[in-house]
């Protein structure tokens, strides 16, 4: 009783504060904002499948918001980034982080659930991005559209060939950046000799993954940069092995995706628990079979169509900080008449 005797006055100071303290702690909204690349989001993704089991599991509506490919959904981060309309970015690789990390996109977070994911997944100490999943590049080859197909990257650029190949433009999208880190990593500093020396062989170079793929099983080209789980999907659904990720003899590059809380996100909790969620069994157990990569999670089980995806005997080194710059020069080269 003793405070409620004090003077008039300082009531006037206590009761703002009071309020601004309510106000501060009040319970957040039950929704989460995350944006991601299309193939996410479409009806044959991730994103329909683990939406309802978050909901279910948390309480939150969590909406996706799709940015076309993963350069894109960069770009559309690095727009708002002063006032950020996201959450969570969700499907940044290994290639595109250190552009990302460079300007402070993200909050730290230290998942718990980290535990189970191996430590070469974990591109970044700090947890700013949080890997969910991966998979090695690959060329996929139609076997009934082609006899004899390239067993290296020296061989695509081969004559025989010409205008055989669909490629992913670096600039947008994470499978064209992959494969000129995939380049870099082969061919060091002549890689843009290795470029000009291939670019009679390309017949389209699309800005995201659907779109090139979508020609590829249109039958446009018998050759496509995809990965190496791509046979999985074709032996899943089509019930063919028609479609193939052909070895190379120089090894193939990895590319691991992840997702990060965006720096003033203003549902933070709920983007915390979203993290969580993405790396648990529940959640994993969803990826093979949506996104044909393998879960970040090793002891995840996978269906049985897996048994035809690569396994690559070698995985090479990328050198990654100077891509997102090479980008605009590999991208120029293939379309310079």
């Amino acid at each position: 009783m003793r405070r409620f005797a004090r003077r008039f006055a300082h009531t006037l100071i206590i009761v703002p504060f009071i309020v601004a303290t309510l106000a501060c702690s009040k319970p957040e909204e039950p929704e989460l904002v995350v944006y991601t690349y299309d193939s996410f989001v479409s009806e044959w993704g991730a994103a329909p499948k683990i939406a309802p089991l978050f909901e279910k599991a948390t309480g939150i509506k969590v909406h996706f918001v799709q940015k076309g490919d993963g350069g894109q959904l960069l770009a559309a981060a690095l727009l708002e980034k002063d006032k950020p309309q996201a959450d969570v970015i969700l499907g940044l690789d290994n290639h595109l982080a250190p552009k990302a990390l460079g300007v402070n996109l993200f909050e730290a977070y230290a998942a718990k659930a980290l535990a189970d994911i191996p430590v070469d997944l974990q591109i970044d100490p700090e947890h700013r991005l949080v890997p969910y999943d991966y998979g090695h590049f690959a060329i996929i080859w139609d076997s009934e559209k082609l006899a004899q197909p390239p067993l290296s990257l020296e061989d695509l650029t081969k004559p025989e060939f010409a205008k055989k190949l669909i490629l992913m433009d670096p600039r947008t999208s994470t499978p064209g950046l992959g494969f000129l880190a995939w380049t870099k990593a082969v061919y060091g500093q002549a890689w843009k000799d290795y470029w000009a020396r291939l670019k009679p062989n390309v017949l389209a170079m699309t800005p995201g993954w659907d779109t090139g793929y979508g020609l590829f099983t249109a039958g446009e080209a018998p050759l496509v940069l995809s990965y190496a789980t791509s046979p999985a999907y074709h032996k899943e659904y089509d019930k063919t092995e028609r479609y193939r990720a052909l070895p190379f003899a120089e090894g193939h590059v990895r590319q691991i995706e992840c997702a990060g809380i965006v720096k003033g996100a203003k549902h933070r909790k709920n983007a915390e628990r979203f993290i969580e969620f993405l790396l648990s069994p529940e959640c994993q157990a969803e990826l093979p079979l949506t996104q044909w990569m393998l879960p970040a999670n090793p002891r995840t089980e996978l269906p049985a169509s897996f048994s035809l995806a690569l396994k690559p005997e070698k995985t090479l080194s990328s050198a990654e900080n100077s891509l997102t710059d090479d980008a605009v020069t590999a991208a120029a080269i293939l379309a310079a008449q």
